[in-house]
This record gives C-alpha cells, structure tokens and sequence, in this order.
C-alpha cells in the first residue's frame, strides 16, 4: 500500500513490465519480424518518422528453411518474398505493371510481373485433384480465366502490402521502431543475468563477511575494496577484452563481465546488514538452538535483510543498461546486425545535430526512461520497505 501512494513509482513499474513484455514479445509485436529486424531496403534508407511505403513482393526462388514456433518466436522469422518500394502499380489479365522507386537520385524502373511468377506457381488444380501445368492451359478456357481472376485477387491482397515506418529508417532502410524494439531485449536480459549474478556473489559474499568477521571478514573487505577503486566501466572493459578469446558468445561476455563488476555494492550492503542483525535476539536463540550457521544466515538473517537487497538490486538493474548501452556505444557490446540501444545510439551520435536527430534520439530516449524507471522503483521500493516512523 506504501509503495502504490508513490505515483512516479508507480509509472516506473509499469514502464519496466511494459518494456519486458515488449521484450518477450518483440518479434510478435515488431512491424519487421526477420531475425535482427534487419531486412534492408536500401532505397528508402534515412527516411524520416511516418513514412508510408507501398512494396511489391515476390515469392523468393528459393524459400529459407523453416523454422518451428520457437525459433521464430525468439529469433524471429526469415522473409519468405523479396520486397520492392514501388509508386504505382496498373493490374493487367495475368501480370501486373509496377514503378520501382530505387532512390532519390535513381530513374523509376518499370517492371512487368506474371502473377504465376510472382506467386511461383506453375500448375494449377482442375477441380479433380489433378494439377494442369500452366504452360500448357489454353487461354480464354473457364479454368484459366478463372485461375487468374483469383491469382489477381490475390495478388492485390497480400503482395502489394503498404508499411508505416512510424519511426523512420536508418542508412541501410531498416525500420528503427523494430530495431528498437528487439533492442530491449539485450538491455533487460543483460540488466536482468547481471543482476542476478551481482546477487549470487554478493550475498553470500556480504553474508559471510558480516556474519563470521574476524580474517574472513578482513580478506572479503580488501577484495571489495579493491573492486570498489576500479571504475566500473574499466573493469568490465578489461574483463571483456581479457575473456574475449576464450568465449565467444558476446552476448554472454556482457553477462559477465558486467555482473562481476556489480557485486561489490551489493556485498557490502549485506555486510552491514549482517553486522546489525547478528547482535539480534532471534539470531543468538537460533545458535543456542544448535542450529548450523548456514540455516542461521539463510533461514533467520538473511529474509529480514531482503528489502535493502532489493532496492540495490534495481539500482543495479539500472546501472547494468547504463554499463551494456556504454560498451555498445564504444564496440564491445553485440556486434551487427543484432541491434542494441547503446549500439544505435554510437551508430547514429553524428546525425544528433542534424534534422536526422531522430536517429540517436530514439535509442537515447529509450535508455533514459527505462533507467529512470529502474531508480523511481528503486525509490518506491525504499520508502515502502523503510517501515520507522511510518504510518500504515
């Protein structure tokens, strides 16, 4: 009930669930659906936001494989036509006529296209389960005069499709609001496995030093303090560089290198809190008990230190899309064309005083507010969980 008083904290929530199910869900919600959002129209590239393109499609000569329900929904979908910016289009008996635009500076093309080859179709049913080919159907019959009729129909529908790039594109005509999108998902699953990780060492870490003191506690200090003087950033650089060759997932070097830089924060929190806590009474029966100091840290301290272990861990949350957005931003993040916010923003830095702002802008907004919503909960969560002197 605390936490729902706080408004901003509240908008944070729904900002963060928002933006995870949009990152569950990227390749179902994208305008752009192919693996990466990287279908490239080179001839609307550098479009500006609310741009409206007609395309012709054509099925491609040789389909890609296909792919089962899962692969496609978390890697996406390989485009099954090859696609055409056109400005207009004039529909004959068996083909159609289409203007290709090719670019500002390029001369229309006219082309003209078979529905058949369009839709790569060479046979047709008779109505008694056997296939006709095509070529061989004398032209003017019912059954080729009505082929085509439905070919047209067809064809009208679904492979002359008109997109909005709400968002525009950028210099290789990819749509940003679909790169964007799917970029969510590098920014949360990083904060999400950096935080986790954070967690794992720095708890037991923060536990062990503060419940047991004496040289344990000493070496577990001097570790952290050594972490502690080396800016983050630096050190998940050296950590990142130093592991390259030896994995060469990149992704799962950003896991790394920036949950082992995070730990140090959340160690020390526990720490203090251990140090407080173990003077209590309810931990001093849990040891006349008998009771092991693995149940005594995990069972009894450990749940009544957890509200300051969840404010840290948004604040890292938070810090962990700063740090992956930072090393995309200077090329040690995901590399193209998997798209990434801190990688879109480096991409396009130069365009940020240029009427083609909205390029760095959309990534840079993203980063901002999904930050910021991470440090409101944070907030909320601290106020709420901070019970002295408070009113129910």
């Amino acid at each position: 009930m605390r936490f729902r008083r706080n408004k901003a904290a509240v908008a944070g929530m729904a900002v963060i669930i928002i933006t995870f199910l949009v990152a569950v869900f990227a390749y179902e919600i994208a305008p752009d659906s192919t693996p990466d959002a990287n279908e490239q129209t080179l001839a609307i590239a550098m479009s500006p936001p609310m741009t409206r393109v007609r395309f012709i499609q054509v099925v491609k000569p040789v389909p890609p494989a296909p792919v089962s329900f899962l692969s496609g929904f978390f890697m996406g979908q390989p485009s099954l036509y090859e696609s055409w910016p056109i400005i207009g289009f004039r529909m004959k008996y068996d083909h159609i006529f289409v203007d290709v635009y090719r670019g500002k500076t390029r001369p229309l093309e006219t082309r003209r296209l078979p529905y058949a080859e369009m839709l790569r179709v060479d046979s047709i049913n008779d109505g008694t389960h056997h296939l006709i080919a095509l070529s061989s159907l004398d032209s003017g019959t019912a059954l080729h005069t009505q082929f085509y009729k439905k070919t047209r129909d067809r064809v009208f529908k679904t492979m002359l499709p008109q997109k909005t790039y709400w968002l525009g594109t950028d210099r290789f005509g990819r749509d940003i609001l679909s790169r964007l999108i799917i970029g969510a998902r590098v920014s949360l699953f990083v904060g999400l496995v950096a935080v986790l990780i954070s967690l794992l060492i720095g708890v037991i870490a923060g536990a062990l030093a503060g419940y047991y003191r004496g040289w344990i506690d000493e070496i577990i200090l001097w570790i952290i303090n050594v972490f502690w003087s080396i800016p983050t950033i630096l050190l998940a650089m050296g950590l990142y560089v130093g592991a390259g060759t030896m994995i060469e997932s990149k992704l799962l070097l950003i896991f790394i290198a920036v949950g082992l830089t995070m730990w140090v924060e959340v160690a020390r929190i526990v720490r203090g809190q251990f140090i407080l806590v173990r003077e209590f009474e309810y931990v001093t029966a849990a040891q006349s008990m008998g009771f092991g100091s693995a149940r005594t840290i995990f069972r009894h301290i450990l749940p009544n230190i957890i509200g300051p272990v969840i404010v840290v861990a948004c604040a890292n949350f938070a810090s962990a899309i700063l740090i992956e957005s930072g090393l995309s931003y200077i090329g040690l993040g995901v590399q193209p064309p998997t798209p990434s916010w801190g990688g879109m923003l480096s991409e396009y830095k130069n365009f940020i005083d240029s009427d083609k702002a909205y390029l760095a802008l959309a990534p840079g907004i993203a980063i901002m507010f999904l930050v910021l919503a991470f440090n409101l909960v944070g907030n909320g969560l601290r106020d709420a969980l901070d019970v002295k002197g408070k009113p129910e």
